[in-house]
């Protein structure tokens, strides 16, 4: 390898390489080859051969390669391909005029070692002489020493049927700037100029496939899927791609196992098992199409049946995969990118018109001939009285390789009538052309830089004796045509536009799969028509492949310790947050003024809740409120009734009345608090409030006041006491105690009062509607008066307790008072802690308990008196001791 390499770069820099001693090729694989002179050859590289068994090494010794056996048609197809290319631009007068094509096709096997020998031999010529000087000159010549038929470099390459092999080649040859260009090899690391100068290829990057792969997922909703890609840099660069791709897209790879050639029995085996044991319905394949067979095959026997495949253009056309019977139970339905598909004018008749006997160097036609026909062609090719035999003998060179072993029983000889006329199979299908079409785009790729490189016109082209690579190279980059099928074709650096067709494998009512064109990617725009997908199940029904099921409307993904992104719980939203999409990563919250509905999928409006008179609430504080209305002035008429008895007359009648109405619009004024709150409603309950129990306690306050001044005025000296306390006086009283609590009201009132607002703090359905105060020091003020009248006749009242029981009302005042005073101290932490609509009832409440309280504790004992004990109504009783 480093004396073939040191013979390359002596050729191109033109220095004299001092010849060994003794040198030899380092492990040529074969001597096969397909060649034809001309005056420019383009050196040409497939994997005709099946890869062979090989066994581990210890890296002690040299590798041992087994020779590859098995000639694959569909490569060589492709091969054929490039030789029809160049055939047919030799037939064309305008594109090389005067300059004949010629090609040199060696086979790599698949074998990185064997590709790169491949290409250093296409490179520096294939030559049994270490004598350099043999290759200093590119044009064939009989008369150059040492050199075999198609021994000669080439200017540019052909090939690079793998991305591995790709950058093997475009790395080795960089330096001496020999152009490749690639038909297969589609990693998107080939892109980088930087590091891959010399690399062109006419099959567009991975990240365009891998890109609409995604697309697929994302489309589809597949978000938990398996992948089984080749340990190569083709199947390790694509699903990075496709990774990146997917990146917070809500898509997840289960499992990501890996094959290679070499070990693909055992690899097929364990990606097989991981499949069936995987909750991924979705699997997608980044790997050669025999790797994919095992595969299958694999899964056929585990009778794994219920699996939707994506499949990348290195298996997605695959003729043997889509014929093979037993596959089609587990392959039904698969979805994939493939090359664009196009045709070849006169391809077809070109194939079917191949004959051993009109191709009598061709080592590799005359083996499929014979694995087609189960014949040996070379007894035909003698007795054809076309060619003699001397003709073959001086043509055809072979190999101790291309010999057949003494022990190997040879088949019959052709009869010569054989023809590919009639032939059906991979090798004559030109159907859908598509990594074959590949090559024949590079083959005009390099025919058209050749055409700006030699100056050529339309009769004749400047030829160059030695072309140089570099400049070779800057043509290609400047290569835009147009194809036969009026497409433009350019290099945009190392690529070309990229262009696929989503192929979708269907299921006949014979049972074989039929691959059906379903949509196209054009860069970055994916077309696909759905209705023409048939799926795994063999419906129309897109499978679904989950870690979880998307969460409804009205939850949120909750993600699982220690799980990927798409493996979650779905938690319901809480109350006042929404969700109303599938799959929502967060819950909403509703505006203040909105609540979410009972399915938490969406906002409405809060109902507004008040106190109102028509819920149960509302109902029984209202019926508690006109009953005391009804007693106050059933108390009312009884005092009236009975006015001029002692009870009645000695309890000071007038105050007595004035209290009762007092009272009773103390029931009443409750009843303003019930009800939609307006301005003139929030403006009214609360004067009406505080004015009533000013009223109501001023007239407690007085009487207390002429309690005790009657029974001080009977001490000597305090005669004269009782004229201060006269009916005008305790009128006058009254109306000064209930004048001061009118101004406070009418300051408050003025100044910042109550108005109907809406509760928004409370977390709820319904948002309240209440009177908020405006002033807290008004309201604070009003109430705190009412407390320092309450207190003051309370300590008065206090005071008279001890006073002669019959005729006094001291201790009537006294309990009422303190159960006055119990009422309304409860009341502020009661008020201040309940929520929404309760704050109102609490209030109505607290008047309620109130006013019952002095209503009971004043007047009940006087009625019970008055109605069930008339006896005791008598001036002698209530003045006994």
């Amino acid at each position: 390898m480093r004396l073939l390499l040191l013979s390359v770069v002596g050729q191109q820099t033109g220095l004299d390489v001092v010849q060994a001693t003794v040198c030899s090729h380092w492990g040529a694989p074969s001597d096969k080859s397909l060649f034809q002179d001309g005056d420019v050859i383009i050196g040409g590289l497939f994997n005709l051969y099946h890869i062979p068994s090989t066994v581990d090494e210890d890296y002690t010794k040299k590798p041992h390669y087994e020779s590859c056996t098995g000639l694959e048609p569909v490569p060589l197809k492709y091969s054929y391909a490039m030789v029809f290319a160049v055939e047919e631009i030799n037939q064309n007068n305008t594109l090389l005029p005067g300059v004949k094509l010629g090609y040199r096709i060696l086979d790599s096997c698949s074998l990185y070692p064997w590709a790169l020998q491949s290409t250093m031999s296409l490179v520096g010529g294939d030559t049994q002489s270490c004598n350099l000087k043999a290759f200093t000159a590119p044009v064939a010549s009989d008369e150059q020493p040492g050199v075999r038929a198609g021994g000669l470099p080439v200017p540019l390459i052909i090939g690079a049927s793998s991305s591995t092999a790709g950058i093997m080649m475009s790395s080795t040859l960089g330096p001496l700037s020999v152009p490749v260009i690639s038909y297969l090899a589609s990693c998107p690391c080939l892109s980088d100029r930087l590091k891959y100068p010399n690399f062109f290829r006419t099959i567009p990057s991975d990240v365009y496939q891998a890109w609409a792969m995604a697309r697929l997922a994302i489309r589809f909703h597949w978000t938990w899927i398996g992948a089984v890609v080749e340990n190569n840099d083709y199947g390790q660069l694509a699903i990075q791609v496709f990774q990146k791709e997917i990146f917070g897209k809500g898509v997840c790879l289960e499992f990501i196992e890996t094959t290679m050639p070499e070990t693909i029995v055992t690899d097929a085996k364990r990606a097989a098992l991981t499949i069936q044991a995987s909750t991924a319905r979705v699997i997608l394949i980044f790997c050669w199409y025999t790797e994919v067979k095992k595969l299958l095959l694999e899964l056929v026997k585990r009778n794994v049946t219920d699996r939707q495949f994506l499949a990348s253009e290195a298996w997605s056309t695959s003729d043997e995969l889509l014929q093979d019977q037993t596959i089609s139970k587990v392959a039904n339905g698969v979805l994939g990118v493939a090359i664009r598909s196009s045709t070849i004018p006169g391809f077809e008749k070109y194939l079917r018109s191949l004959h051993p006997n009109r191709h009598p160097n061709d080592v590799f036609l005359r083996e499929f001939w014979q694995k087609e026909f189960g014949c040996s062609p070379l007894s035909s090719y003698f007795s054809s009285p076309l060619i003699p035999t001397s003709d073959y003998l001086s043509n055809v060179s072979t190999s101790p390789t291309d010999s057949v072993p003494p022990q190997k029983i040879s088949p019959p000889p052709c009869s010569g009538t054989e023809s590919l006329e009639n032939v059906q199979n991979h090798f004559t299908d030109t159907s859908q052309l598509r990594v074959a079409y590949n090559v024949y785009l590079a083959i005009y790729a390099a025919a058209h830089a050749l055409h700006s490189l030699l100056s050529c016109n339309t009769h004749t082209c400047t030829f160059q004796k030695h072309i140089k690579h570099i400049e070779l190279l800057q043509h290609l980059n400047k290569v835009n045509i147009t194809t036969p099928h009026g497409e433009r074709f350019y290099f945009q650096g190392a690529d070309i536009p990229a262009m696929y067709d989503l192929v979708n494998w269907q299921k006949q009512p014979e049972g074989q799969l039929k691959l059906v064109l379903v949509g196209r990617v054009d860069g970055f725009n994916l077309h696909l028509n759905e209705s023409a997908v048939q799926w795994i199940s063999g419906s129309s029904q897109v499978p679904v492949s989950v870690c979880s099921e998307s969460c409804p409307p009205g939850t949120r993904k909750a993600n699982r310790k220690g799980k990927p992104l798409c493996c979650f719980d779905c938690i319901p939203c809480t109350e006042g947050e929404i969700s109303n999409e599938t799959g929502s990563l967060h819950c909403e919250r509703c505006p203040s003024e909105f609540w979410s509905n009972v399915e938490q999928t969406a906002c409405i409006p809060r109902q507004l809740d008040f106190l109102s008179f028509n819920e149960t609430l509302g109902i029984i504080l209202t019926t508690v409120a006109a009953s005391g209305v009804v007693v106050t002035t059933a108390v009312f008429v009884v005092f009236r009734c009975y006015r001029q008895t002692p009870m009645v007359r000695a309890n000071n009648s007038e105050l007595s009345f004035l209290l009762l109405l007092s009272l009773k619009l103390c029931f009443l004024c409750s009843l303003v608090f019930i009800g939609r709150p307006s301005v003139w409603s929030c403006r009214f309950q609360q004067a009406a409030f505080g004015i009533s129990f000013v009223l109501c306690v001023s007239c407690l306050l007085v009487k207390t006041l002429v309690v005790l001044a009657v029974f001080r005025s009977a001490r000597p000296g305090a005669e004269n006491l009782m004229k201060w306390f006269g009916p005008v006086q305790q009128r006058g009283s009254v109306f000064l105690f209930t004048c001061i609590q009118v101004i406070i009201c009418t300051t408050w009132l003025s100044i910042s009062p109550p108005v109907p607002r809406r509760d928004l703090g409370f977390q709820g359905s319904k948002v309240t509607l209440e009177c908020a105060m405006g002033s807290v020091v008004g309201f604070s003020l009003v109430l705190g008066y009412i407390g320092l009248l309450a207190c003051t006749c309370l300590l008065l009242a206090f005071l008279a307790r001890n006073l002669p029981d019959n005729f006094n009302e001291a201790k009537l005042i006294t309990f009422s008072m303190l159960i006055f005073c119990a009422v309304w101290i409860a009341f502020v932490p009661a008020y201040v802690s309940s929520p929404g609509k309760y704050v109102v009832a609490v209030e109505i409440f607290a008047i309620l308990a109130s006013s019952y309280g002095l209503l009971l504790c004043i007047f009940a004992p006087k009625c019970f008196i008055i109605l069930l004990r008339p006896e005791k109504n008598t001036k002698k009783q209530l003045m006994a001791r």
